[in-house]
């Protein structure tokens, strides 16, 4: 019997992620509601996290992508390295743009995410959850195969019994007696012919003349 090792149905990874787009998505909602979408320029607080159209934006498609991926486990990892790259960097950006870290080379670009402290740590917060996304191990099951059944080979002698063809004995005694019984019939005589009306039958070839 042989075994197999086969990923066992829904996995948690796609639970999680699908649960991690779904929360996007409401925060994103939840930040339009807040500032709107046609001031671009407009900002806003949701739980203390600062917010405008376009990282609202930002959140709603971060979300849409992890419902998507969350069909399957290895696109759900995918994400996972995704939220992991996207938001680290954004992280680091971040300590740029609030003056935790003294330097900033992208400090021409401003702050168009319009984040503050707070952000810092939601970013770093989803950086680490995209990883553990990413490294999560998968639910595996043991699957057992069972070997086909191989029919026996036949005997020599069964298969010689079954070869040959079979033929039915004969009574030589019988037999011998059907070949021969027409030809030891004595001749007929004209005169026994003649006598006997019932000889008539027998052919002329076999009355002794």
């Amino acid at each position: 019997m042989t075994h197999r090792i086969k990923v066992a149905g829904l996995q948690p990874v796609q639970l999680l992620a699908g649960l991690a787009g779904i929360a996007f998505i409401v925060f994103g909602v939840v930040g339009f509601t807040r500032t709107g979408v046609g001031d671009w320029a407009a900002q806003s607080y949701v739980l203390g996290f600062s917010v405008n159209p376009l990282h609202n934006t930002v959140m709603v498609a971060v979300g849409v992508l992890g419902v998507l991926t969350a069909l399957g486990s290895g696109l759900s990892r995918l994400y996972g390295w995704l939220l992991f790259a996207g938001f680290a960097a954004l992280f680091v950006w971040d300590l740029m743009i609030t003056g935790i870290l003294a330097q900033n080379p992208a400090e021409q670009y401003g702050n168009p995410l319009a984040v503050n402290v707070n952000d810092n740590w939601l970013h770093l917060g989803i950086a680490l959850f995209g990883l553990l996304l990413a490294v999560m191990p998968a639910r595996r099951k043991l699957i057992e195969d069972e070997e086909p059944v191989v029919p026996e080979p036949r005997s020599e002698a069964f298969r010689d019994e079954r070869d040959t063809p079979h033929v039915e004995p004969t009574d030589p005694a019988v037999s011998t007696t059907r070949r021969t019984e027409p030809f030891d019939r004595e001749p007929v005589t004209r005169e026994q012919a003649v006598l006997d009306p019932k000889t008539e039958r027998v052919s002329k070839d076999k009355i002794k003349h």
